[in-house]
């Protein structure tokens, strides 16, 4: 512990020492003693100088021993001094040992204490972080609801608004369906009369709603359809096609010249050339349909249908479109039918929400609206996804399950022109292209996907009429005074007149879906 105090203080050194004083006190006592006998031995003058002499031996000889026995005392002292010395070293070293035992310990506990802190710091910025979080989780979820809430009491609004104009107009509807001079009332006995009370000869086509029976009613060729007593929503259909086509006048629309509501009879005019769907399959062996027709056709159903969407004071949603809906009279101009299921929606539920909750969604599977199908809203796009199923059969013939499917992906691995109806052998490719990308389109599964009628819909459509009515036209002349025609004039003029003696011959096969 302290090696330069051990070099130093030697036990033995201090001895040493008084060893040497003591062997010089002896020296003297010798040299005394010499000098003594001498003084003896050369016969000393004086007894006073031996007894001098005497005495200071003996008073040397005690001090010797005087200082013999101050040694032993003070090598006795440091003796103890040096143990306890000794012990005081090894109590410094075992207090070191511990205080550096304490030191290390204590850093060991200040680095614990510092980890202890650094994680119960970070475990709160976590906590904080958490907080947060939650905080705003909270507040997003109250804000949801809220909106919810609010565009829940916004919807119950013009429902009940909605529902409140209905049955005003339902009111207004009863009202004068006892007054009502827009159409001829017949009697059930003008209805037996023409029909021949029924006959099965003059029965033309059956239908959900009932049949449908082909007679004379003022020197007019009509069809009456006659409603089934057993049918579910017969009355209310027919009450309903009543007041809708009773309103309303356009070119695209079936004509309703009269009813018989006693008896459920609607009159309408003749479609002499049935319905699209029984030209596009070509039942009766009827002629092919051209493509020009066929574009023409489309452009016809799309003003038709933008007609009824435009109807005042509320638009008018057809909920059932389809090729057996769309019927042809004898120059193949395209007129909606069957609006037995239509309905009116109110315009303040249409500017708001574009749809109106219906009790039970209606139509035909395949072309119903997906959204309206699991949700019951309705709207004007319901009718724009029938549309596009039809547009797609209008170019392929073909049923319509999973053919949005196949026309996608004919589209995408370029077979586009494999898809077309093969009966028509001059498809314009690129018009025909445009044409099923629309289709596609209007048949999107989401509502707000499809496309607008007015603004996207019908442009598109009437190009294609122009360019369909384009090639129709007859070549100018080049020889002479005479006229020359187009092939394809020439071939949709025959078709024509092949259709027409057709559905003369034959005129059960003519408007099956006049029903």
């Amino acid at each position: 512990m302290f090696p330069a105090f051990y070099d130093v203080l030697e036990v033995g050194r201090p001895t040493n020492r008084l060893s040497n004083v003591s062997d010089m006190d002896s020296g003297l006592s010798y040299e005394s003693l010499q000098y003594g006998r001498k003084s003896v031995d050369f016969g000393s003058p004086t007894e006073l100088s031996m007894s001098y002499e005497s005495d200071r031996l003996s008073t040397a000889s005690q001090s010797m021993d005087d200082v013999e026995a101050e040694m032993r005392r003070l090598k006795l002292e440091l003796k103890q001094t040096m143990e306890m010395y000794s012990t005081a070293c090894k109590e410094a070293l075992t207090a070191k040992q511990k205080a550096r035992e304490l030191q290390l310990w204590k850093m060991e506990e200040e680095r614990r204490l510092e980890e202890a802190r650094l994680a119960e710091e970070a475990a709160l910025a976590i906590a904080e972080q958490e907080k947060a979080k939650s905080r705003a989780a909270i507040e997003a979820a109250e804000a949801a609801q809220r909106i919810a809430e609010i565009e829940a009491q916004k919807r119950v609004n013009a429902e009940m608004k909605a529902h409140k104009e209905s049955e005003e107009k339902k009111k207004a509807l009863d009202a004068l369906a006892h007054s009502d001079v827009r159409y001829r009332k017949y009697t059930i006995e003008e209805i037996e009369a023409a029909t021949e009370f029924f006959s099965a000869t003059r029965k033309i086509g059956e239908g959900g709603y009932g049949p449908v029976y082909k007679c004379y009613l003022d020197h007019t060729p009509v069809a009456i359809k006659v409603l089934r007593p057993d049918a579910a929503q017969g009355r209310s259909q027919f009450q309903q096609e009543v007041e809708v086509l009773s309103c309303i006048r356009h070119p695209n629309m079936v004509l309703l010249l009269g009813a018989c509501p006693e008896y459920g009879c609607l009159v309408y005019e003749y479609m002499a050339n049935g319905s699209l769907e029984d030209r596009l399959f070509r039942r009766g062996n009827t002629p092919v349909l051209s493509w020009q027709m066929r574009f023409r056709i489309a452009a016809e159903i799309g003003t038709g249908l933008m007609f009824l969407h435009q109807t005042k004071p509320e638009p008018l949603v057809h909920r059932d479109l389809k090729p057996a809906n769309i019927l042809l009279d004898r120059n193949f101009v395209s007129k909606i039918s069957d609006v037995g299921l239509a309905r009116l929606v109110p315009p303040s539920v249409a500017d708001t929400v574009t749809q109106y909750r219906m009790t039970s969604t209606a139509g035909t599977f395949c072309y119903i609206d997906p959204e309206y199908q699991q949700t019951g809203m309705l709207g004007i796009k319901s009718d724009i996804y029938s549309l596009g199923v039809m547009f797609l059969q209008i170019l392929t013939s073909k049923p319509p399950m999973g053919l949005t499917h196949h026309v996608d992906r004919s589209l995408d691995k370029d077979t586009f022109a494999q898809m077309l109806d093969p009966a028509v052998l001059d498809w314009p490719i690129e018009e025909a292209k445009c044409f099923a990308r629309l289709a596609l389109k209007c048949a999107e599964l989401r509502r707000k996907d499809r496309p607008d009628l007015g603004t996207v819909i019908l442009p598109e459509l009437e190009r294609l009429r122009a360019i369909a009515e384009e090639a129709m036209r007859p070549e100018l002349p080049t020889n002479g005074p005479g006229h020359s025609r187009s092939s394809s004039q020439v071939s949709v003029q025959l078709s024509d007149a092949n259709l027409s003696d057709v559905s003369s011959r034959n005129p059960s096969n003519t408007v099956e879906s006049q029903t």
